[in-house]
């Protein structure tokens, strides 16, 4: 279960034979296009390809490969994502997605791996000493560790991947997953895995907004039944126990919203059903982005809604998504009020379609890719929304905090304090919420360009690294480039340079090679510093 926080604080496809037919004739006697490749078939395709190109993704004959998604262009071209096993042993930064042409020929393959990740496989540490290792104070072991092949980092090592469970200083739930090396019991990478934000109802962030509820004993229910029954809760200001989320037993129950006659809210957070209705309306305009845009049919791509907790914990100043669910805080009235405004709604839900699909790993620089992913994505959301009450910007959280006009700011990401507006070498030992910076930056510039400009309602000025003038694309562009470019190309360990090269194979799929927008993602990441 994966947890993510806005603050700093397989399925497998079942392969078919098919018949190859290469052309087809209608009824007047022209001929017609031949179809799509199924799912089913450009998986059979991809397993050929593999054990034909086994030096291009880093294998031998001991690596075993399970299908994770498939993605079929509209030119019959496909992308098939896959997991990494040798012997039996996961590899974590192994996976890869395999292009193939519409007949099926080999176009080549996404992947971090540098090197082949058969290594060998005995273990000379204990489990005890590796679990030791891993454990931090405040923390305890979750289950029992399992041998792995840790290639995300460095040389492929046989490694114990430890999960421990705990709670964060701000009270936001805690579950880090951490590999040992099995042979010189050194500590490898470790990653946090709650990923955080920060009828008609009134709102606290975004007026009188519509929402589809279900009629219930009484009047209504807060679920939503178009978008996959995803519904919104009362958490009632109790928090997750330790036991809750280290065993899934004896967690709090959220109690169900319901009203008599459909009109939710009051607009202030005297009535609880008013943090109630941003968030279930975030959670719909979520929804509604990735399916209307990108045809996604929900986070996980499934047809199902995700559940939201408000009124988490008591002066709780956060928001996570862990993997499940969405819990939104009330914040303290001081750094922030309620953490419920649509670019948080939107963020958090994006860690989710992250999570399922690139599966950024939350440290280093796919870290800060992860986290920028979600701003980038959850601002895209804010767009899409066209509320006039919360307009699109490139401010995160402007509507919740209280103490500064935002979380952070992606025309300018050094306005914060602490995040990089351009790309140096040691950026990955940033927190994942500031080395976040660079991506934000680059998707800033991509959209709007440099220059100052006013952008719902507040002030924007971008400026390049290497002193160039940009024109923006749009934001509706940016937002299909790097959906594309997270969905088909980026992997869990994808760095600041290979994003350069995911975004623009994605400008070339949806754009062409010599289109301005192509040209103009690569302008955009030199201005950065990503060459």
């Amino acid at each position: 279960m994966n947890r993510s926080a806005l603050f700093a604080a397989a399925t497998a496809v079942a392969t078919t034979t098919a018949l190859g037919l290469t052309s087809a004739t209608s009824a007047t006697g022209a001929p017609t296009a031949a179809p799509l490749p199924t799912p089913a078939a450009a998986v059979a395709k991809a397993r050929a390809a593999i054990s034909s190109n086994l030096t291009a993704l880093r294998a031998t004959t001991a690596d075993a490969f399970t299908v994770k998604d498939v993605i079929v262009d509209a030119d019959g071209g496909s992308h098939v994502r896959m997991d990494r096993t040798i012997g039996g042993l996961q590899v974590l930064g192994g996976d890869v997605v395999v292009h193939e042409t519409k007949d099926g020929g080999f176009k080549g393959a996404s992947l971090t791996l540098t090197r082949s990740a058969n290594v060998d496989r005995t273990p000379k540490v204990s489990v005890a000493t590796a679990t030791a290792k891993a454990l931090t104070k405040g923390l305890k072991a979750e289950g029992k560790p399992t041998l792995v092949i840790e290639a995300r980092k460095g040389t492929p090592r046989l490694a114990y991947l430890v999960t421990t469970a705990g709670t964060q200083a701000d009270g936001t739930p805690s579950r880090i997953t951490t590999t040992v090396d099995a042979v010189t019991g050194a500590k490898l990478v470790s990653e946090q895995h709650i990923e955080t934000a920060t009828g008609d109802g009134q709102s606290l962030y975004s007026g009188l907004v519509p929402i589809d509820t279900t009629p219930a004993t009484g009047g209504f229910t807060l679920t939503d039944p178009v978008r996959g029954n995803g519904f919104t809760a009362d958490a009632n200001n109790k928090t997750d126990s330790i036991i809750c989320q280290l065993f899934g037993v004896g967690c709090p129950t959220p109690t169900r919203f319901t009203d008599a006659d459909n009109h939710w809210g009051t607009g202030n957070n005297s009535n609880r059903a008013s943090a109630a209705v941003d968030a279930h309306y975030g959670a719909a305009t979520t929804f509604d982005y990735y399916k209307n845009v990108h045809g996604r049919n929900g986070i996980f791509n499934d047809g199902k809604g995700v559940p939201s907790r408000v009124h988490y914990g008591t002066n709780y100043v956060n928001a996570f998504w862990d993997g499940k669910q969405m819990t939104y805080g009330d914040g303290d009235n001081v750094a922030a009020g309620p953490l419920v405004s649509i670019d948080v709604a939107g963020h958090e839900m994006s860690h989710g379609v992250t999570e399922h699909t690139a599966n950024l790993t939350y440290s280093g620089e796919s870290g800060g890719l992860n986290e920028a992913t979600s701003d980038i994505l959850g601002t895209m959301v804010e767009f899409y929304s066209n509320n006039t009450s919360d307009p699109g910007d490139y401010y995160i959280g402007e509507e919740i905090m209280k103490d500064r006009p935002a979380l952070r700011y992606m025309d300018k990401p050094s306005r914060d304090g602490t995040s990089p507006d351009c790309w140096y070498s040691g950026i990955g030992n940033l927190d994942v919420h500031y080395s976040s910076g660079v991506a934000n930056h680059f998707a800033y510039l991509l959209a709007e360009g440099t220059g100052a400009k006013t952008i719902g309602g507040l002030p924007h000025n971008g400026s390049t690294c290497n002193g160039t003038t940009l024109t923006g694309i749009g934001h509706d562009k940016l937002g299909k480039i790097w959906y594309r470019a997270l969905t088909t190309y980026m992997t869990s360990g994808t760095t600041y340079a290979q994003a350069r090269t995911a975004t623009l194979n994605a400008a070339t799929d949806l754009y062409g090679a010599s289109s301005p927008e192509r040209a103009a993602v690569a302008a955009t990441w030199s201005a950065v510093s990503v060459n």
